[in-house]
């Protein structure tokens, strides 16, 4: 029978979506994230290794991403692991309103409720991570029907669909990965919402129009810092900004950032060790 290999990854601090984005440029077949951990399969004639992936967390912990990591690797027997990745992926509510789908499984949608369609694949965004839920649960607070909205690392498209569903006129979902990029697209069709949702391969600088009602970023900390002069500019007077992707140690220097910016908090929720921020263009 044939082999594969195993790895599992720790981190800290724990950032799924950090950690599977790197990941995922290595020669991987798979990965599955639980609680503080992740888990990376490999056929057996890869060359990827402990001493690669260790190589790439080393690369983390230079840009401060992570403080600490541990990479064991072992053979084991070889399997489907479609089969595999499908019993680990469940519907998921988030609130009382808004609940996440995969498409291979059936859920019976309720009068009132918003049902999202998402298979991740290789981009990121399922809806399980704390940060995502977070501002899946803003967006339903502060989306209105008709306005414009941008996203910023779009991942699987998940809070763009969301922002259509809750009455956005038009959305701008930007990523610079390919796979992001392929999946929004996927996800859109699947959910039906492609007429309003315009996919855009690269970053926040290749966005020309300055006239958002409302702009996420659900990106970590370091890249948020570097790109605030660049959402204010895009955000209308009196438009909103959520933020997130960021832990509790974060909080005081993304405010301190984007209030000198002329932008207020406005509000703030935390689930677990991750917060999301809202500001309001003054």
């Amino acid at each position: 029978m044939k082999k594969y290999k195993e790895f599992t990854i720790s981190a800290h601090p724990f950032n799924a979506d950090v950690l599977s984005g790197r990941l995922w440029e290595l020669d991987i077949t798979g990965l599955n994230e639980e609680d503080d951990k992740l888990i990376v399969y490999a056929n057996s004639n890869s060359e990827i290794n402990e001493k690669i992936i260790s190589v790439v967390m080393e690369e983390l912990k230079k840009e401060k991403l992570i403080e600490s990591f541990s990479v064991t690797g072992k053979l084991l027997e070889d399997k489907n692991w479609n089969e595999e990745w499908e019993k680990s992926v469940e519907v998921m509510r988030i609130s009382n309103k808004i609940v996440i789908k995969p498409s291979f499984k059936n859920y019976e949608k309720t009068e009132g409720e918003i049902v999202i369609i998402i298979d991740p694949k290789m981009s990121f965004g399922t809806g399980s991570h704390q940060t995502t839920k977070l501002v899946l649960k803003f967006l339903e607070k502060y989306v209105k029907s008709g306005q414009i909205i941008l996203d910023v690392g779009a991942g699987t498209g998940i809070l763009a669909i969301a922002s259509v569903f809750l009455g956005a006129k038009k959305v701008l979902a930007v990523d610079n990965d390919e796979w992001c990029y392929d999946n929004c697209m996927e996800n859109c069709t699947l959910n039906n919402v492609s007429n309003k949702v315009e996919i855009m391969l690269g970053e926040i600088y290749d966005v020309k129009q300055k006239n958002f009602d409302l702009i996420t970023a659900n990106i970590q900390k370091n890249v948020l810092l570097q790109i605030a002069q660049e959402l204010f500019d895009r955000l209308n007077a009196g438009g909103y900004l959520i933020l997130s992707g960021l832990l509790v140690s974060d909080e005081m220097d993304i405010t301190e950032k984007y209030e000198s910016l002329s932008l207020k908090k406005t509000e703030k929720a935390q689930l677990d060790e991750w917060i999301s921020i809202v500001f309001r263009k003054q």
